[in-house]
Parts: C-alpha cells; sequence; structure tokens
C-alpha cells in the first residue's frame, strides 16, 4: 500500500506525475490499475480500459504493470502501444472507453505519469476521480475472486489520422494528389524525440507539403532538446532551420504531442492566441454564432476578434479540466489556451495538437501572402509571456498585489488576480504545483508592457 504523503506528491490537479524508480514504480502503477478499475466500476463505466504510452523507457513496463493491475479485477485491457495524447483521447471518443495515457509529457527523461479519461475522453482531474482513486490506492483493493480481464492490442494511428483528415471538407486541406489543395508548403517540424516523431509522419503524407523533419527519433532521453516548446530556448533549432530552409511555417510539438507551437516564416514564435483566434474564425464559419472559450491568460484580442466575427467569447481559468467542462456546460465549439493546448467539440472536447496544425496549414494553403501577414490583424497588442517567480508564501504576494491595485483599477479573481488598468491588464496567479507566481501582462504599447511588468514584478521580487 501507499501513504497519502506518498501519494500526495505524484497525484497532481489533471494527471499523476513523478520520478521513475522513486515514486513512480511498475508496483505503483499495478496498485493504480486495481483502483482505476474499482474506481470505473464504482462509476459504472464500460469494462474495458484502453491504453497508450510514449517512447520513454519505463513507459511500456508501467504501462504493462498497469494492465496487470487492471485485469486483475476482471476488466479488459486494449494496449495500443505507442500513441500521443490526442491519440489516446481519440480512442477513449471513438471507441467509448476509459483509457490511460503513460507519459511525463514535456517534463525531463528521469519523469513519467498517467493520464486518465473516463470514455468519452471526459478528463479525470482531483474533482472527478483522482481523489477516489487515491483513497482507493490508500486502503487497498482486494483481489477479484472471479476470472481475469483480458488484453489485447491494437494499433490506431491509421484510424486516428483518417479522423483528423476527415475533420476538414473537401479543398480545405491541401490533401496530396488533390487539383484543388492550395499552394505547396514548406513545413519544418521538430517532434523533438517525441511521440510527434511517430504521429506526424503519418499525417503529412497524405498533404501536398514538403517536410523537413528534425529529430523525430523516438527517444525518451531527449537527446537534443528538452520537449518543451513552450520555453524559447527548445526552439532554437526550428527557428534556425526554418529561415535557412526558408519554410512556410514551423511547427512544434511536446512530448506527448497534445501540444504544438508555430513558428513563422521569419522565424518568430507566433503567438498562441493569435492561432486560437485563427481557429475561432474558421470554426465560426462553419458553425456560426457559436461559443468559443478561451482562459484568461490570452490575449484581449481573442475576445474582440471571436465578437467580430459573430460568435460569444466565453472566459475560462486556466487548466484543461476547466475549459472541457465549460465546454460541456455550454455545448462551446472550441476552446484556445495560451499554453498551446487546443480543444475541438468534433474531438470530444479534448485537445490535439497535430489537429491545431492542421487549421494553421489549411488556412495558409489558401492564403495568398506569408504566415506572418495572415496573423498579423490578429496580433494587437503586446504580451509579456508568462514569468515564473519563486516566493515563500503566493497567497502573501497575490494579496499584496490585489491592495497595491485594489483601488482604481477594475480587478477579478477567477484564477488568481487579473488587474485592468487604461490600455493594460495584467494577470498574477500561484502554480497549482510549485512554490511559484506566475505573472502575464499585455498592454497596447511594448513600453506600457514593460512598465506594468517591471511594477508588478517589484512587488514580490
Amino acid at each position: 500500500m501507499f501513504t497519502r504523503e506518498e501519494l500526495d506528491a505524484v497525484i497532481k490537479a489533471y494527471d499523476v506525475r513523478g520520478l521513475v524508480d522513486e515514486q513512480i514504480t511498475p508496483e505503483f502503477a499495478f496498485v493504480l490499475g486495481t483502483a482505476f478499475a474499482r474506481f470505473l466500476m464504482e462509476e459504472r463505466e464500460p469494462a474495458t480500459v484502453v491504453v497508450g504510452e510514449d517512447m520513454r523507457p519505463s513507459s511500456d513496463p508501467l504501462a504493462s504493470a498497469f494492465a496487470d493491475g487492471v485485469t486483475s479485477q476482471g476488466i479488459d485491457v486494449i494496449r495500443m502501444g505507442l500513441a500521443s495524447t490526442d491519440m489516446l483521447y481519440f480512442a477513449t471518443g471513438s471507441l467509448n472507453l476509459p483509457g490511460v495515457m503513460f507519459t511525463a509529457s514535456h517534463n525531463p527523461a528521469r519523469y513519467n505519469g498517467m493520464k486518465l479519461a473516463k470514455s468519452g475522453a471526459r478528463p479525470i482531474g482531483v474533482e472527478s476521480g483522482l481523489l477516489r482513486i487515491k483513497q482507493l490506492m490508500i486502503e487497498g483493493v482486494p483481489m477479484s475472486t472471479g476470472p481475469l480481464g483480458k488484453i489485447t492490442e491494437r494499433n490506431m494511428l491509421g484510424d486516428y489520422v483518417d479522423f483528423l483528415l476527415g475533420l476538414f471538407a473537401p479543398g480545405e486541406l491541401p490533401i496530396a494528389n488533390s487539383q484543388t489543395s492550395g499552394k505547396k508548403l514548406k513545413v519544418v517540424i521538430d517532434a523533438g524525440n517525441g511521440m510527434a516523431g511517430y504521429t506526424a509522419p503519418a499525417i503529412m503524407e497524405q498533404l501536398n507539403v514538403e517536410i523537413i523533419p528534425m529529430y523525430f527519433e523516438l527517444d525518451g532521453n531527449f537527446p537534443n532538446h528538452e520537449a518543451n516548446p513552450i520555453e524559447p530556448s527548445n526552439l532554437v533549432d526550428l527557428v534556425n532551420r526554418v529561415k535557412s530552409e526558408g519554410a512556410d511555417i514551423g511547427l512544434a510539438f511536446d512530448g506527448d504531442a497534445d501540444r504544438c507551437f508555430l513558428v513563422d516564416e521569419k522565424g518568430d514564435l507566433v503567438n498562441p492566441s493569435a492561432l486560437t483566434a485563427l481557429i475561432a474564425i474558421r470554426e465560426l464559419k462553419r458553425k456560426p454564432s457559436s461559443k468559443i472559450i478561451y482562459n484568461l491568460i490570452s490575449s484581449h484580442a481573442v475576445p474582440e476578434i471571436v465578437a467580430e466575427h459573430g460568435g460569444t467569447a466565453l472566459r475560462s481559468r486556466v487548466g484543461h479540466s476547466y475549459i472541457k467542462k465549460m465546454m460541456a456546460e455550454t455545448g462551446a465549439i472550441f476552446g484556445g489556451e495560451h499554453s498551446g493546448h487546443f480543444y475541438f467539440a468534433d474531438f470530444w472536447k479534448a485537445d490535439s495538437g497535430a489537429l491545431a496544425a492542421l487549421f494553421a496549414i489549411a488556412e495558409l494553403a489558401h492564403f495568398d501572402g506569408s504566415l506572418s501577414q495572415m496573423l498579423a490583424p490578429l496580433n494587437r497588442y503586446f504580451a509579456s509571456g508568462e514569468i515564473n517567480t519563486k516566493v515563500s508564501d503566493s497567497a502573501a504576494s497575490v494579496a499584496l498585489v490585489k491592495q497595491t491595485y485594489g483601488k482604481g483599477h477594475e480587478i477579478d479573481e477567477l484564477d488568481g488576480i487579473t488587474v485592468q488598468g487604461d490600455g493594460w491588464w495584467f494577470n498574477v496567479r500561484p502554480s497549482n504545483t510549485e512554490p511559484l507566481l506566475r505573472l502575464n501582462v499585455e498592454a497596447k504599447t511594448p513600453e506600457q508592457m514593460a512598465t506594468i511588468r517591471d511594477q508588478v514584478l517589484a512587488l514580490f521580487r
């Protein structure tokens, strides 16, 4: 059995994650499998679990131990083998089965973890099942006296690719051997030795594009750079390659390929809010007057653009569980986060880096100009990017910010504290997992943004 303290260290708000061989072991995975199976029985979920895994050396043995734990309770397992996280979501959605993805996403090689979902790709977080699963792991699940579940194998890569491409109307995507597919794009893809090295070739070979691959070799030790494209240092190689090749667009995926970041033809990082706005415009053309979700650190250009195109913009807290819940409650057709996560109602409200990339390619292939020119109208403000600061007391620091800006400014506390001024806004919110404060600032001019940024940082640095 495991103690509450041991489990508190690895069961996070949205997933399970920790150090391999120290916190995340085959024994841990087996016990998690038994608890997950019992949880599914309590929830009256289907009695089969889909299991996917990334390329980390520890993923396969951990997935095997987990499968043994599940089948010990009489529940069947379908092992997909190698998969991206959005492939796992596709499987749980299309098969209407619960599932688990073995990945530590963008974390370094010494980490691994699990993302859990109910049938239909419904996320399991602290508020929707992880607390119960943790309690079952502490109490221990008795061995079942009935027959063991069965383990079968099923590769779903082809089905996944077909589904993604099928979400686009004829002529939208530059399909290979098509006469109406638009201009041929030169696309550099940095897979970061992660799962996009498995999924991207299968997708892109269907398109009329020239692919320049970078770090497609699956290697969970990440020999070239961490598979975390939100860090500018991990984009240096992609930026240089896009410029040296004269490419139209660069794509950078994280380790489990559920996030995608874009680089334009100049080598500049595309603001994820601009991509949110671009996808929102396309989705609103398809389904006019729909609802679009954006998180509160997205650019204020997003709700403006949504409104200009006849949609209703809904503001959410940061985090996939909040956006997916809001999508279910409101019927929103799309949601975007500044962290590079993009959620699609037609993809079971789940996030897919590959699908976001396909939206950008579809638009650019038919645009008479470059990516930077295409996105220029969507970039209306100047942003600081997320700035993290270690603090000893997050609550006290947020309280100080509120005290300082409490008079004369519009303030809300949906997630941390957001302060609205004349031509600028900022948000300060504590990290869920670390002693950090996260600051995001946006303003009409770079000078105004820098002034507000420095003033706020001075309060808690």
